[in-house]
């Protein structure tokens, strides 16, 4: 599991053929207190990734050689580093694609410099103190949060951090239903009204992990028109 960073040491790859548009993202992140690599194709994203080992990944869904898609799909892979799409429109394709593949949110472009440091700034966020250094249990498997680890008998079970973050924050209250927007702003930091298939792709994702049979989900459930708790009956 990946442990938190502050934003003062943090590392930010940024992905986007636009080299105007990756200068402007750079500079305000750098003034944010972010350091900064650039690249602007896919072949030599997942190149760069590989040698810098960046925090956070902003990567354009848009480039030449190898879409942002596919770079989402290689780096998850091999890292579970927050991944944040860029995206010109919000399409549904583009944007449910980058989710499935692996991204742990989108941005549309033009985005505001605030929305964009904002944004990463969240994909850095730690597990909240209340629930800092507490374990959980759902159904058979165990979460310990200091040491970021989620087990079923002893074996680890790969989550990224959102995954981690999403897990826990259901877990931390069992069996109270958590709406779609408490998730968001919980998990994903939103402070206002977002895209709710964020949490919908990302329950998704989480139950292919933990749950025996996703289908017949036991430890995240759908309470439907309401939104999602961990166990229970």
């Amino acid at each position: 599991m990946a442990h938190s960073v502050s934003s003062s040491s943090a590392h930010v790859l940024i992905v986007d053929d636009d080299s105007n548009l990756a200068e402007m993202m750079g500079i305000a992140l750098t003034q944010a207190g972010f350091r900064i690599t650039t690249c602007g194709d896919g072949v030599s994203a997942v190149e760069t990734f590989t040698k810098v080992s960046p925090d956070v990944v902003l990567l354009d869904v848009m480039l030449p050689g190898i879409d942002g898609i596919e770079v989402c799909r290689r780096i998850r892979e091999i890292s579970g580093t927050p991944i944040v799409m860029i995206t010109a429109k919000t399409d549904d394709a583009d944007v449910i694609s980058g989710l499935e593949m692996g991204a742990d949110d989108y941005i549309v472009k033009p985005c505001p410099t605030n929305v964009l440091v904002a944004r990463v700034r969240a994909r850095l966020r730690p597990v909240p103190a209340s629930t800092a250094g507490a374990t959980f249990r759902v159904e058979d498997i165990e979460i310990d949060t200091s040491a970021h680890r989620v087990t079923r008998e002893g074996i680890e079970i790969g989550l990224t951090p959102l995954e981690f973050n999403l897990l826990v924050a259901l877990a931390a209250e069992p069996h109270r239903v958590l709406s779609r927007e408490e998730l968001l702003e919980h998990v994903w930091g939103y402070q206002y009204k977002a895209d709710t298939r964020l949490v919908n792709v990302h329950v998704q994702r989480l139950r292919s992990k933990v749950e025996h049979d996703a289908d017949n989900p036991q430890i995240v459930r759908t309470v439907r028109g309401i939104g999602y708790r961990a166990g229970g009956e």
